[in-house]
């Protein structure tokens, strides 16, 4: 049976990596539900430091949006 560890002349790609790290990390942790957890905090902890920042973006009206279709012919036809 071939040992799961790299020999030398193996290499591994970035994505490769990244996925095998989720995966051991997905199963030492019992699933998704990690995965909710860190997120829930690592959104509440940008909250706090950030919250003036946001605030300022919400008041801006967030990003600027796309213009559809319609709009853009009407544009065009001045």
């Amino acid at each position: 049976m071939k040992s799961k560890q790299l020999d030398d002349k193996d290499q591994l790609t970035v994505a490769q990596a990244g996925r095998r790290g989720g995966s051991m990390t997905r199963d030492r942790y019992a699933g998704t539900d990690f995965y909710r957890r860190i997120g829930a905090k690592g959104g509440q902890r940008t909250k706090e430091l950030y919250a003036d920042l946001l605030s300022q973006f919400g008041k801006k009206g967030g990003r600027p949006r796309r213009p559809n279709l319609d709009s853009a012919g009407e544009r065009n036809q001045k």
